[in-house]
């Protein structure tokens, strides 16, 4: 089994968050936790995962660790190259949110897809970053990215 049975996000280490923005990452874990794909790339150790997410120093960091809380490895990543894009997608997450409870469904349309082009970009930049470390399927990335944009709040 190749994949995260258990996630965690450090609360300690962000801001109070809009309720939007809180039930975005509801549904991140949630659909994370039922479906994904992620493997060490240069561990013995196949899973499944229980995974740490938190910041520190202008970093995310990826806690994973064995089911039974044993650490296996703690991956750092960067925030710096995440940053304008994650501040695109979340001033378009904004909108959209906005947009849902007043603007017609076409009005809707255009910034939900804006907002999946950003995701997508986004997924792509986590699976790059993470190369090397993890391999990860593309649903595994998006909630990743999800949660990496969520974190990020101050």
């Amino acid at each position: 089994m190749q994949d995260i049975i258990a996630l965690e996000i450090d609360e300690k280490t962000v801001a109070k968050r809009s309720l939007d923005i809180e039930q975005e990452k509801k549904i991140a874990i949630y659909d994370l936790l039922e479906k994904n794909y992620f493997k060490l790339i240069k561990s013995e150790i196949i899973g499944p995962f229980d995974l740490i997410l938190s910041i520190k120093e202008n970093r995310v960091l990826l806690d994973i660790r064995q089911i039974d809380k044993t650490p296996i490895t703690i991956i750092g990543l960067s925030l710096n190259p995440f940053r304008g894009l994650i501040r695109d997608y979340l001033s378009i997450c904004d909108s959209y949110f906005q947009a849902i409870r007043s603007s017609s469904p076409s009005q809707i349309e255009t910034i939900d897809m804006a907002r999946r082009s950003l995701h997508n970009e986004g997924s792509a930049m986590v699976k790059e970053r993470l190369s090397g470390k993890v391999k990860l399927d593309d649903k595994t990335s998006r909630r990743l990215f999800t949660l990496i944009s969520v974190l990020h709040l101050r």
